[in-house]
Order: structure tokens, then sequence, then C-alpha cells
């Protein structure tokens, strides 16, 4: 029988890897985990949370200029303070680096720093050191995608937006992604002057079609210059800055240009092909109900497979792995209503189907919308407007979509995720009493379907 020196050898340390890692610690097996950068993956040093805490930043310039209507007299401008922000938020992520390091180290994982590749199905190697494993996750999450164009070495990509220096007065954003849209957001709301590009007549792909042009709409009112049906061609370095030439021959000037065009797998250089692994389109490992690839020791969760790219999927995702390596093998994940917010100014927060994906999937659907100026903004003197929209299957009167635009949006959909997929009805909606006054409050008491 095979001797091996661990029950489960995790590559990589971010959502996915850390969560299988310890829970499956916890059951008593035998686990190492290797990570060459700082632990917390994508989500913790150069996604979710960062971007989050420069959202917040970002709101604050919203508010000073909302507290005038409300009777607040600010002695002198605000003044905004890019370095401390910036310090400020790598205090905390090397808080949150740490606090992964000790969940590892107190569930008893053995943490090995370097950048592994696989040997054979049960060998992994490390820096020229081998470890052996009964089963291996590759947990090893995803990374920008930049197209190869003329100049793009100029570009930068979203993994170097939290560190810029010096701030950009001008910033030209490259794609119509939740990415492209969220950091155009932040960034118009911090001060620089933002122009987006995407090469469709739409932002954000995938979301309902409604979201999209609401949203395009109050980003255009904020400031962002939001230029459709335009692509980037090249880059070039100016006198004054980057020198941007659309495909159309126009050329626009930036101190910074982000490419936010889409992220693919990060499966390089591990080894994954030499050893048997199956791989799909743009490099993602192919996986089953399960998460194992088609080598049978050798399982995969998160961005690096590309099923629903969010931290919380691949986190459900590694509980999935647990349970059928370490456990009774019947947890499963369900992909339908999971919800999911962006993060841009307004927010954004959905659950469920798209008008278009439901009417191609139930047949009839009701469409409840409703578009209003919430009550802050009666005083604040802003013209922002919130936006929310309810998509009902007619045959069963369950709610099937659900999509905001507006304040606390993703705070506002969690609870209502949960009663989709409990299988509210419409009549459950109607049912409920509202909170008064609220704008989560127009969910339950929208009552005019729109025609058609």
């Amino acid at each position: 029988m095979a001797t091996f020196d661990f029950d489960l050898f995790v590559i990589g340390g971010g959502s996915g890897g850390v969560r299988a890692a310890r829970m499956a610690a916890q059951r008593g097996a035998r686990v190492a985990l290797a990570e060459a950068g700082a632990l917390g993956g994508t989500c913790v040093n150069v996604g979710c949370i960062p971007k989050k805490l420069y959202s917040y930043a970002a709101g604050y310039a919203e508010s000073f200029e909302e507290a005038a209507g409300y009777g607040w007299r600010l002695p002198q401008a605000p003044r905004f303070d890019w370095a401390h922000l910036k310090a400020q938020r790598a205090r905390e992520i090397a808080r949150l680096n740490g606090a992964y390091a000790a969940l590892l180290k107190n569930s008893g994982v053995q943490l090995v720093t370097g950048w592994a590749q696989l040997a054979d199905p049960h060998t992994v190697t490390v820096d020229g050191r081998r470890y052996t494993a009964k089963n291996l996750l590759v947990a090893t999450g995803g990374t920008p995608f930049v197209p190869e164009i003329p100049g793009r070495e100029h570009a930068v990509t979203s993994d170097d937006m939290f560190d810029l220096d010096p701030f950009p007065k001008r910033l030209l954003v490259v794609g119509g992604g939740y990415i492209a849209c969220e950091f155009a957001s932040i960034f118009n709301g911090l001060g620089a002057r933002v122009t987006q590009l995407q090469r469709s007549a739409h932002l954000l792909t995938g979301f309902d079609d409604d979201v999209r042009q609401f949203l395009a709409h109050e980003m255009g009112k904020a400031g962002v210059d939001v230029r459709l049906n335009v692509e980037a061609a090249s880059i070039a370095r100016g006198a004054d800055g980057l020198v941007v030439t659309l495909a159309r021959g126009q050329q626009v000037e930036a101190d910074t240009v982000l490419f936010a065009t889409g992220r693919v797998p990060n499966t390089r250089e591990l080894g994954l092909e030499a050893v048997g692994v199956a791989l799909g389109e743009h490099g993602a490992i192919a996986v089953d109900a399960d998460y194992r690839s088609s080598v049978p020791s050798i399982y995969a969760v998160g961005d690096v497979c590309t099923r629903v790219p969010l931290t919380p999927v691949a986190l459900a995702e590694a509980m999935v792995v647990v349970d059928a390596l370490f456990g009774e093998g019947r947890r499963r994940l369900d992909y339908e209503y999971i919800p999911t917010a962006v993060f841009t100014h307004p927010n954004i927060g959905t659950c469920g189907y798209t008008e278009t994906d439901a009417r191609a999937k139930f047949g009839e659907v009701t469409v409840f919308s409703s578009e209003f100026k919430s009550l802050r903004h009666t005083l604040s003197g802003r013209s922002e407007r919130t936006f929310m929209k309810l998509v009902v299957e007619k045959a069963t009167d369950r709610v099937v979509g659900l999509h905001m635009v507006g304040a606390e949006a993703g705070e506002i959909v969690q609870g209502f995720a949960v009663a989709m997929r409990a299988g509210a009805t419409k009549a459950i909606f109607d049912g409920t009493v509202g909170i008064h006054p609220t704008a989560a409050e127009e969910f339950v008491t929208m009552r005019e379907p729109m025609p058609g």
C-alpha cells in the first residue's frame, strides 16, 4: 500500500485553497498548502477586499457633496490623501495575510512557501523539494488578461491599481466587465478624470439589459466618460502621458491605462498537462461534480476551473471537495440563485435570471420594475436614481430574477437571495410587510407588471 507524506496537498493559498486545507485538517487529515505569494489570493490582496475599501473611500466624496443639502457647512474643501489611503489599505491587507497564516497554523496545516509544480498524480515539487500526497487540490485562481496590442507594456491591470504612484489625474479604462466598471467608478469618485472604452454596445455582458443600461447612464451622470462600440488599437508614450489610439483612428490621452479585459485561469507552469490533467477553454481545469479532474487524484476549485468566479463560490466548492475526500460525500453546490454585487457607484445587486435568460428557460414571465429617487437624495442635491426589477415565472409565480442598481444593493439583495433559494413566489413578496422608509421595501410593494 502506497505511503504518502500528506493526505491532501493544496496548491494555492487563496480563499478556496485555505478553506479546503484548514477544514480537511480539522477533520484529521494530514494537509500541506503551497503558496508563492501573499496568503489570501486575489480577493484579499488585489481584489474584493481592497476594492471595497477604495469604493468606500470614493463614497466619501459623494457624502461630502450631499452633506450641504442637510445643513452641514464644511470649513474648507475636503482634500484627498492618496498616500494615506494606500498605507491604510496595506496595513489592513497585511493583517488579513497574518490571519490566514494563523488559521492554517492553528488547524495543523503545513505551509510551504514557493511555486508548486506537479511531477506526477501524487507528487508536487516546490523549489526542488518533493512532497507526496494521496490527493492534490489546485486552487491557483485567475490572472488578468491583456490583449496583444502594440504598446501593451504601457498598460496596467487591476492588480496594479491599488498602489499607483502618482495618483492618475486622467485614467483610461479599457473594458466593460464588472472589474472595469468598478475601477472606473472608484477612481472617478476619488477625483480622476475617467474615460471608459467598451468594444460592444453595452457594459456588463451577462447582466440584465435594463441593469446594464441604467448603470451606464448613472455612471455617465456621475462623470465617467463611457464610450461604447470603441476599441483600443495601440498605446504609445507621448510628451504628456500615454496616448491611446482607437480602432477608428481617434486618440485619447491618459496618465494611466487600465486593461480590465477579463481574467484567465492561472494554470501555466504548473505541470498540469504533463501529468494528464485535461484543460478546457483559456486553460481552465475541467472537473466533475466533485471537482475531480481527468486525473482521479487531482481536484480543482475556484477561478482555476471558472464555473462562477466568485470568492464565496470557491469557498463552497472547497467544502464539496473536503466532504468528498474526508466526509460522507453528499455535499453539492447548486449554482442557481447565487447572488452577486458590483461595487460601482451606484452599486449593483443581482440574484437569479436576467429577463432574457428567464424567458429562454421558463417561457412566459411577468416583469415588474421601478425607478425612483431615493429619500436620501430629496435633500442631498444629487440626481442619482435607484432601479429595481423582479422577473417572475408566470406558471408558478416564483420570483426567478431580482435586480437592483442603487445604494447598498449588495446588502439588500443578499437577504432576498435567501427567499429566492427557498422558492418564494411573487404572492409571498406581496404579502410581506415592508420596512418604511427604505429602498428595499420597493421589492415587496411593486404591483403593476410591465407591458408585454
